[in-house]
């Protein structure tokens, strides 16, 4: 199962199910404010590539920061990155096999692109500054992605793993770090895969797993 946003872009949702993936659409709700009401990454946590999907309590999320990021965490499999202040109990009980990191960044995983167990991409000096010997850390410049009632959104937001592939909702060759960003990948021996019909958009990340049990 693929989680992404209701309003992510008919060309990403087109090539997820063409792929045959099965895609669930994350509606909006009223527990925050409109812009991420329906990004799947302020709901659910990703255990990893190839892992399960942690599915958060609505009830726990509040309408402003800090309230809404208590499931904002980034996983790798073999590391978890978040603000710890803030994190949902029951997230970290199901992350405790899991070596954490402490960021000053609530929002962990709009800002982080997990690439594979030990790598991630971001443009938050903070993330690079704290994972930068536990983990390759790609640190890219920040902005150049689009974010709907903000002046921009980020990257990890815009993209998710899938299979062998790390998917970016938008064009992925307008950033200014394009050519960084691809050797990264796939000198991990992944594919990139991005859509130049339209620009990057920070659509809540692209979260693919099965229910945790």
């Amino acid at each position: 199962m693929i989680y992404v946003s209701q309003t992510a872009n008919s060309i990403l949702i087109d090539h997820l199910q063409r792929a045959g993936h099965q895609v669930h659409l994350i509606a909006p709700t009223d527990r925050t404010y409109d812009p991420v009401s329906a990004h799947p990454d302020i709901y659910l946590c990703g255990m990893g590539p190839g892992g399960s999907v942690f599915f958060g309590d609505p009830s726990k999320i509040g309408p402003k920061y800090p309230q809404n990021i208590v499931y904002n965490a980034a996983c790798t499999g073999a590391f978890f990155i978040h603000n710890l202040t803030y994190t949902d109990q029951a997230l970290l009980t199901q992350a405790e096999s899991m070596e954490k990191i402490h960021v000053r960044q609530g929002y962990a995983k709009c800002n982080i692109v997990i690439v594979d167990e030990t790598s991630i991409i971001t443009a938050d000096r903070g993330i690079y500054k704290a994972c930068s010997g536990k983990l390759d850390v790609l640190l890219v410049d920040p902005g150049h992605v689009a974010l709907r009632g903000f002046p921009y959104g980020f990257l990890g937001g815009a993209s998710g793993r899938v299979g062998d592939e790390i998917i970016f909702n938008g064009n992925l060759k307008s950033h200014p770090d394009y050519e960084k960003i691809r050797s990264f990948i796939e000198s991990r021996r992944l594919k990139v895969k991005y859509f130049s019909q339209y620009a990057l958009e920070d659509i809540g990340s692209i979260i693919q797993g099965a229910p945790a049990d």
